[in-house]
């Protein structure tokens, strides 16, 4: 079963997304446990390596829609946008806001000189 890391290596945000929501959308439509699958085979429940395949798609989206967060972020503070419109925008406090990307910054071997 292929991990998050190597996933990540595979799909894109937007292939990652049609591929979560498609699995996500079997199980949804699977029969509860015991009871048998439709004849169509369209809402068979999903494999133990298909679940565990849509928890991995998960952690990928998760990854790659915070480092697009943080793009933006930074796109927007180079665009004139405040600390308190970012926050604004994330539904979070100007603070927040600024030590997460912080972090992010530090986590990516970046300087933060430019985002104060």
């Amino acid at each position: 079963m292929p991990t998050p890391d190597d996933m990540e290596q595979q799909f894109t945000l937007l292939t990652a997304v049609a591929r979560y929501d498609e699995l996500r959308l079997r199980d949804a439509l699977a029969p509860p446990a015991g009871e048998p699958a439709d004849d169509d085979g369209d809402a068979r429940p999903l494999t133990r390596d298909e679940a565990l395949e849509l928890l991995a798609l998960s952690e990928v989206i998760i990854r790659k829609a915070s480092y697009g967060r943080q793009l933006a972020v930074r796109t927007a503070r180079s665009a004139g946008a405040s600390w308190t419109q970012v926050g604004a925008a994330l539904a979070t406090s100007k603070q927040s806001a600024w030590e997460t990307h912080m972090r992010w910054l530090e986590e990516q071997g970046l300087s933060s000189t430019s985002t104060r």
